[in-house]
């Protein structure tokens, strides 16, 4: 026995060493062509799963069997390199001087647009955008939305003028279709809805959509939009079209971002420090995550106050004018603190992947934001609110001066007639949590690729309101309300499934279950009871509680190359909701090259449908909203309560939509292209949020009437299907890559968005006891709100120069008018004149440095020349000359457009770019 333990050593022995010996390794170090060290490089050994990647200094070891192997390098930026070495135990060097890449993004493979197969831009018969990490850092812009604001023509996103709740997240929309409208996916997944229903008059009103500044944008590898209907191949809520957030994957290397703004009035400054960081699992997968905080102050723009417009409002006796002269010379902007708020968030996303075998990789990702902010109503000033005695004035209550002490003026008799009492202003607080998870498993069996996949995700508000009362209970008032929130959640499976038949045939199908429910949050009970919380009212126990519903959906998608220039796509889907029925909708695309590719003919025709959120289906509410040029109380009825069935308002059901699009793409010579793409989207059945309406004077009979007297509130508003639309417009691309500049490289781009037509067609769908009250669900207000309130066209030049470690990027964004009629303040003159913004562009200009290849610095001015919204009131006939032709009568009428002057910057609608004017933001960027 023991010889045979003896022999069996020397056998094992012998098997390790001739193993050994048949194990070698590749190693060296990799640069880039200036010999500087290139961090995070992968370098894999084709046809065997085994990779690594380079350290911090640029060198790299890969343990290969012996053997001949075609070693692959591939890094960002520059051109993957193969080089062909044999291993025969031992160490085998081999260093690699990597050049930069002139790859455009047009040649980068997208997972747009198509469910069949993956294509380039140039091959696609759909117009897609494609923007990089690096295009949205170039804007100089600290959130997500706002950097595609100046990178996407046909993407709009704005701050609104009165926060609340739009402080947690800003309206945005594509091609003016609402941000409902828009379907939103991370890594080909649905990001879930947030709870917040934009309610306030700007644009977005009465729709949500998702919290796009949830992502991190240091989390983000690319960004590919398709601007065309997509409901056929996605589901609902594609109308518009398509965002793909496309997240960072194989770990290259660390990078610690610390950013810091200001704007040029000295306030609004913002702080940020981020961290992106991971690693590579033995060549067989990768972690990648991100974590980022980010704290922006407040910047104020308040209005003064146009003290005419304020009488007309407020004053009325000789002693209420008397109050408002001397109050608006102590205090010119009547107290309001406009502007944006305060925000503090952190975020946290984690993207990871890896292979079972050689076919088969498990992958998952998650994110999670919370977010808190601090926002301010309107100023209650004593001649609007007379709450002394209840509710301290700001200049005395603990401190809190929310308004600034001044010598107070008195009337000629001596009088103090506001007697000190200054006012109040209430804040409002929101916390905000947003969610996503998502994981899968992707297969590829005989050539056919399937994806199969369980996501989660979900966003809750949740609000406080402080420094503000509840009049009808008196003295036993709090001061600090808690007046509920909102809640949303989802759960979608997906099963996809593609496969080339032959190298021209290819086809896709798959299946998507999803629920979602909807929650409203209770406020406390004296949030609501009688008046409720002054400014923000909080939400009866009566209103709130969970509602859900499930919807099954599937698609088969089809894509025949006829030749290899001529393609045919087509796409069919069918889907069941629990609450609503079916929905059946198809898509047909195609694309013809010429000349070698130097030609690209595309175009595309598609139905399309969204389902109403469970948002519109049962929000329920009462809010403080600017109506008669004042804060009054009105109240969201959902169509589901009696007060709408009184009404005659039926269930909401499905909008239904026709897509058209033809486009033009041109490759003249290397490194230029040129698209030209027309569009035109109607929707039939469109769901609007109704404006506010009122029963006519002296009505004490109606049903609208006694609706109104039993809700407790001036007006009502509801959800319906109230309206068809039709869109039309241009889109634009020129990009000319890679043009030799003395010693270095400019790239020059112009890109925009030109809106041919944006209408509501014919008459809307008005509930009998609306009219018969003598009113109607679509103001002009809603009107201007839904058809010309984002900008008429939009055009960004762009010129990006880098000489050796410098880098320049300089913008130019020309935003078009835009307008608003506001029927609801003023009078029926308004139906006369219009508020309307003039063209600007806007200037950004970025420098940056490389001191190494660790540390670099970014620093960005936007709005270089410091333009501001400028607006001024236009007539529409020859009575709207005549209401303006007096300079006094003009300022009165843009005074109840501005809340008095309150919001004389913005008006109190919305605008087509930010109000803050100039703002300075640097990055320091380390690699590690």
């Amino acid at each position: 026995m023991k010889q045979f333990n003896t022999l069996a050593l020397v056998a094992i022995l012998f098997l390790f060493g001739a193993s050994a010996s048949a194990q070698g390794t590749v190693q060296g170090s990799v640069t880039g062509f200036d010999g500087d060290a290139l961090i995070g490089v992968s370098i894999g050994a084709a046809g065997t799963g085994k990779s690594t990647s380079t350290d911090v200094y640029g060198k790299y070891s890969l343990p290969l069997p012996n053997g001949t192997y075609q070693i692959n390098f591939a890094y960002t930026g520059f051109k993957t390199a193969t080089q062909s070495v044999t291993v025969s135990g031992g160490a085998v060097m081999l260093d690699m001087r990597m050049e930069a890449s002139d790859l455009t993004l047009d040649e980068v493979v997208i997972s747009t647009g198509s469910r069949a197969t993956q294509r380039t831009i140039t091959d696609s018969p759909l117009p897609i955008d494609v923007l990089s990490a690096k295009d949205l850092q170039l804007t100089g812009q600290n959130s997500f939305d706002k950097a595609l604001q100046y990178r996407v023509p046909s993407f709009n996103s704005v701050n609104t003028p009165v926060n609340d709740a739009t402080t947690l997240l800003d309206p945005y929309e594509i091609r003016n279709m609402g941000p409902s409208r828009t379907l939103v996916l991370i890594n080909g997944k649905r990001k879930n809805l947030s709870s917040l229903l934009f309610v306030q008059f700007s644009p977005g009103r009465g729709e949500t959509g998702v919290d796009l500044n949830a992502i991190p944008t240091d989390a983000i590898k690319r960004v590919e939009i398709l601007r065309d209907g997509a409901s056929a191949q996605y589901g609902s809520d594609a109308i518009a079209g398509v965002m793909n957030v496309i997240l960072k994957d194989r770990y290259e290397y660390s990078t610690l971002n610390l950013n810091a703004g200001i704007t040029g009035e000295g306030d609004g400054e913002t702080y940020g420090v981020s961290l992106n960081s991971g690693a590579n699992l033995s060549g067989k997968g990768f972690v990648n995550y991100t974590l980022n905080f980010t704290q922006q102050e407040s910047a104020v723009r308040s209005g003064t106050i146009h003290i005419p417009t304020e009488k007309a409002i407020f004053g009325g006796s000789p002693a209420q004018d008397a109050m408002i002269d001397n109050y608006l010379r102590d205090f010119p902007t009547g107290g309001n603190i406009n502007g944006t708020g305060e925000v503090s968030a952190a975020r946290f996303l984690i993207n990871g992947g890896i292979d079972l075998k050689e076919n088969t990789q498990l992958y998952a990702n998650a994110a999670y934001v919370t977010k808190k902010v601090l926002s301010f109503a309107n100023f209650r000033t004593p001649y609007w609110r007379q709450d002394r005695g209840l509710l301290h004035s700001p200049t005395d209550n603990g401190g809190k001066n929310y308004i600034t002490d001044a010598t107070l003026h008195y009337a000629s008799d001596g009088v103090d007639l506001y007697k000190g009492y200054t006012g109040y202003v209430p804040t409002f607080e929101g916390d905000l949590t947003d969610y996503n998870f998502t994981t899968g498993a992707r297969n590829e069996t005989n050539g056919w690729r399937s994806d199969l996949s369980l996501t989660l995700g979900g966003n809750r508000q949740t609000y406080s309101v402080d420094n503000t009362l509840n009049a009808d209970l008196g003295k036993s008032s709090p001061t600090r309300f808690k007046p509920g929130g909102y809640g949303f959640n989802h759960t979608v499976g997906n099963f996809d499934v593609t496969k080339s038949i032959t190298d021209a045939f290819n086809i896709g199908f798959g299946a998507e279950a999803r629920s979602e429910s909807y929650t409203i949050i209770a406020g406390d009970d004296a949030s609501y009871l009688g008046e409720g919380a002054n400014s923000f009212p909080g939400i009866n126990a009566a209103n709130a509680g969970t509602n859900s519903r499930f919807n099954l959906g599937g698609y088969l998608d089809l894509s025949y190359d006829i030749t290899k220039d001529f393609l045919l796509n087509g796409t069919f889907r069918t889907e069941n909701y629990s609450d609503f029925g079916n929905a059946n909708v198809y898509k047909l695309s195609s694309r013809y090259k010429l000349l070698n590719d130097k030609i690209v003919i595309r175009g595309s025709y598609s139905t399309g449908f969204r389902a109403p959120t469970l948002h519109q289906i049962y929000a329920q509410s009462t809010q403080a909203a600017f109506v008669d040029g004042t804060i009054q109380l009105s109240g969201l009825f959902n169509n589901r309560s009696a007060q709408a069935r009184a009404l005659g308002i039926p269930s909401l059901r499905a909008e239904k939509s026709t897509n058209i699009s033809v486009g033009l793409g041109l490759n003249p010579v290397k490194n230029l292209s040129i698209s030209l793409d027309y569009f035109k989207i109607d929707v039939d059945d469109r769901i609007v949020y109704s404006s506010s309406i009122r029963t006519a004077e002296g009505d004490s009979t109606s049903t609208l009437f006694q609706i109104l007297k039993q809700g407790g509130v001036k007006t009502i508003q509801f959800f319906i299907n109230g309206i068809n639309t039709s869109t039309s417009g241009l889109d634009y691309v020129v990009s000319y890559r890679n043009i030799g500049l003395g010693n270095g490289n400019m790239n020059v781009n112009l890109a925009g968005n030109f809106m041919l037509e944006n209408k509501i067609v014919g008459s809307p769908n008005e509930p009998g006891p609306v009219t018969d009250a003598g009113s109607s669900i679509l103001s002009a207000q809603i009107r201007s709100l839904l058809t010309e309130s984002r900008p008429e066209y939009k055009s960004i030049l762009g010129l990006d120069y880098t000489l050796g470690k410098w880098s320049f990027g300089l913008n130019n964004t020309l935003f078009g008018p835009t307008r608003f009629q506001d029927l609801d303040n003023g009078g029926s003159i308004m139906n006369h004149i219009k508020a309307e913004f003039e063209p600007a562009v806007v200037t950004d200009l970025g420098i940056g440095y490389m001191f190494n290849d660790k540390w670099s610095l970014y620093v960005n001015c936007n709005n270089l020349l410091d333009v501001l919204p400028k607006w001024d009131l236009v007539a529409l006939n020859a009575e709207g000359s005549a209401a303006i032709a007096n300079a006094d009568d003009k300022a009165l009428l843009r005074g109840f457009l501005g809340f008095s002057g309150r919001y004389d910057i913005l008006g109190y609608n919305g605008s087509q770019f930010s109000q803050l004017g100039r703002m300075f933001n640097a990055q320091l960027s380390i690699k590690f």
